[in-house]
């Protein structure tokens, strides 16, 4: 403690005395002295401040040039990547909304008819008509002519281009691509004043945003259709069901009532009374075939899981009218998934096709697939469908709240979970 006492006190003293040389050198110096040192620093801070003020104006003005450069590189580039166009759009949206894709054939056709008028009456493109070439203006015209014909068929193979490899995703990169080909044949010709004409290049893009809208409609359509044809397979399947069910049903009632004669005539009284009530139960269930025969809206709303394939928080909600529900379960869980479904519910109501919709409706902000509303697959538990459907239907007399997913357990029993886990049951 007393050396660094000793360094500190050393230390101030050496301070001390700089200070006071200091002072004599200034006060050694007479006023006129001491107002020009202060004017040469105050002169040094002003060319300082000057050469600041002058760097940062010449590197604003580069960050400008810059600035500029990129913006125009950034208009010239046209993105390809389809992958990630689709992703950005969403859901598709319809710049012309038409009937069907019928419509759409009809309006492009209108479109073509008007462009080929326009290449016939030689307004597709512009140029000079006072353009000279050696001299002379009939030259000149005839090269201007010769150019502009050249300019719009490069300009046309850009937009039949564009046109094939349109997606319904891509629109937007297609339009810029075909802008930019404007631009670049207006620098081209700038000499000759050659340019694609407004209303020509208009009729282009109507062209592509239709086309866009025709692919969506057409594929729209085409998932329709099939969806259609396998509602209908599903509805001809029921009605075999039925038909069978309802050919059995008579056959055996048949069979009842011929016994039931036999007995009457032999006057067994104690038989024919069992064999009625029997008879009148056959009569009941082919009543019960009829009215589910004829009423399209009654049938099984089920409720099923696919853990191996989609994980533990994806429930798949759908309606049946076969008079054997699993069947219907067990051609979902065909070569198309790795593993069965597990059922947790099957329930029976004269309205299913209500009972399915509003199951739907409340669960709409789940849904895996927004745009095809007729993928049934929700991102929910079956726990939760479970209080649904109490709050909708009532007490249920049956609901497996747990998949059993046999095939599942025993495959990653053999390999590890890693590698058959989906994500979403990973993260859970």
């Amino acid at each position: 403690m007393f050396g660094r006492k000793k360094a500190a006190i050393a230390q101030l003293q050496q301070e001390n005395a700089l200070l006071r040389q200091e002072m004599q050198r200034l006060g050694a110096m007479d006023v006129f002295q001491v107002q020009q040192e202060r004017a040469a620093v105050t002169q040094q801070v002003q060319e300082q401040r000057a050469r600041f003020e002058s760097e940062r104006a010449a590197l604003a003005a580069q960050q400008a040039v810059q600035q500029k450069q990129f913006d125009a590189l950034s208009a010239a580039i046209v993105q390809t990547n389809d992958a990630l166009l689709l992703q950005e759009v969403g859901v598709y949206a319809y710049r012309h909304v038409l009937a069907d894709a019928e419509a759409y054939k009809r309006e492009l056709e209108d479109i073509k008819q008007r462009m080929t008028s326009m290449v016939k009456q030689k307004t597709a493109v512009r140029g000079s008509e006072s353009f000279h070439y050696n001299n002379s203006l009939a030259k000149g015209r005839k090269f201007v002519g010769d150019l502009s014909k050249l300019m719009l068929r490069a300009y046309n193979a850009e937009a039949e281009n564009c046109v094939r490899i349109l997606r319904a995703g891509n629109l937007a990169s297609a339009i810029k691509r075909l802008e930019t080909s404007v631009r670049i044949i207006e620098k081209l010709g700038v000499m000759a004043a050659i340019q694609i004409s407004p209303g020509y290049h208009a009729l282009r893009i109507r062209e592509l945003e239709l086309t866009a809208d025709y692919l969506a409609k057409k594929q729209e359509e085409r998932e329709a259709q099939r969806e259609e044809r396998a509602r209908l397979r599903e509805e001809q399947k029921a009605m075999e069901d039925y038909r069978r069910e309802q050919a059995r049903l008579l056959k055996e009632k048949t069979h009842y009532q011929n016994a039931i004669a036999a007995l009457r005539a032999k006057g067994d009284l104690r038989g024919l009374a069992e064999l009625e009530v029997k008879l009148a139960e056959i009569e009941a269930a082919l009543r019960g075939v009829e009215e589910r025969q004829a009423n399209i809206r009654a049938g099984y709303v089920y409720v099923i899981s696919n853990l191996g394939a989609f994980g533990d928080q994806v429930v798949k909600i759908g309606m049946t009218r076969r008079l054997e529900p699993m069947d219907r379960v067990r051609e979902l869980g065909d070569a198309s998934v790795p593993f069965r479904f597990d059922v947790h519910a099957l329930f029976f109501s004269q309205d299913a096709v209500s009972l399915e919709n509003e199951l739907h409706r409340k669960l709409a902000d789940r849904r895996l697939n927004k745009v095809n509303l007729r993928r049934e697959f929700f991102r929910t538990t079956p726990a939760e469908v479970k209080a649904l459907l109490h709050q909708l239907a009532g007490n249920l007399l049956d609901y497996t709240d747990e998949a059993e997913a046999p095939e599942y357990r025993q495959s990653i029993a053999k390999t590890g979970p890693a590698q058959h886990l989906p994500s979403s049951a990973a993260s859970a």
